[in-house]
């Protein structure tokens, strides 16, 4: 079924609280090299049809992003792309 990535991040300029949370908490796991972390959401939307990405960014502006503190991209999953936290 033909699926269209949204991802949705913070904009820039604003403040972070659970991806700072993330990188101050990196040092206890060992970790040292990282410099930041934003935390941001991914949200999958399959089309019955051909993917639509007009509609697609129509349904994160309106509904899944706050377009005053968020940004998104909207893009047509690779037919092979999973999502897998073991990799």
């Amino acid at each position: 079924m033909p699926r269209v990535v949204v991802d949705v991040m913070l904009k820039p300029e604003i403040l972070d609280p659970q991806g700072q949370a993330v990188a101050n908490a990196l040092p206890r796991l060992g970790v040292s090299d990282v410099a930041s972390v934003r935390i941001g959401r991914r949200i999958e939307i399959e089309f019955t049809g051909e993917p639509d990405l007009d509609r697609a960014r129509e349904i994160a502006d309106k509904l899944l992003a706050n377009p005053v503190i968020e940004d998104f991209t909207v893009r047509v999953a690779e037919a092979d792309e999973t999502v897998d936290a073991r990799s």
